[in-house]
């Protein structure tokens, strides 16, 4: 049976994007002080979107959800540079990438309609012709006026 089955569909996506990752680490700014310069705690996390091989829908709202972060190959980059460590910014860009591909598979509530009563729609009404009738008496008075 393939792992990629209903049950538990956001754990089985997620490690299999997990395994796909490519990490690059950079020696970026952040917090650090003179570590920052010296030592490449940044961690870039690549995922080939395309390589997931996601339904459409949930491909849909992966590339509406990630935005920018989204490169023209199909490469979702994911950055972390907030903790001074490789190892904490490592975990962070893992949980980053889990909590967006959890927020892709999340299917949106459908809107109710909703209709409104007879009662609604006359008060409505009403308020139109009140509001029509102050704006047909704006303007330049006529001579029958006086």
């Amino acid at each position: 049976m393939d792992e990629d089955t209903d049950q538990g569909a956001a754990e089985p996506l997620t490690a299999r994007a997990l395994r796909l990752a490519q990490e690059s680490f950079l020696a970026g700014s952040g917090p650090g002080g003179q570590n920052a310069n010296k030592v490449a705690t940044e961690v870039e996390l690549r995922v080939n979107i395309y390589a997931l091989r996601l339904p459409p829908p949930v491909f849909a709202r992966l590339r509406a959800l990630a935005g920018s972060k989204l490169a023209g190959n199909g490469d979702l980059i994911i950055t972390s540079k907030a903790h001074r460590t490789q190892d904490a910014n490592r975990q962070d860009a893992r949980s980053k990438l889990s909590d967006l591909l959890e927020e892709a598979q999340r299917e949106p509530k459908k809107r109710a309609k909703t209709r409104v009563n007879r009662v609604g729609k006359t008060a409505r009404l009403k308020v139109k012709k009140v509001r029509g009738a102050v704006k047909a008496n704006r303007g330049k008075p006529r001579a029958s006026d006086w």
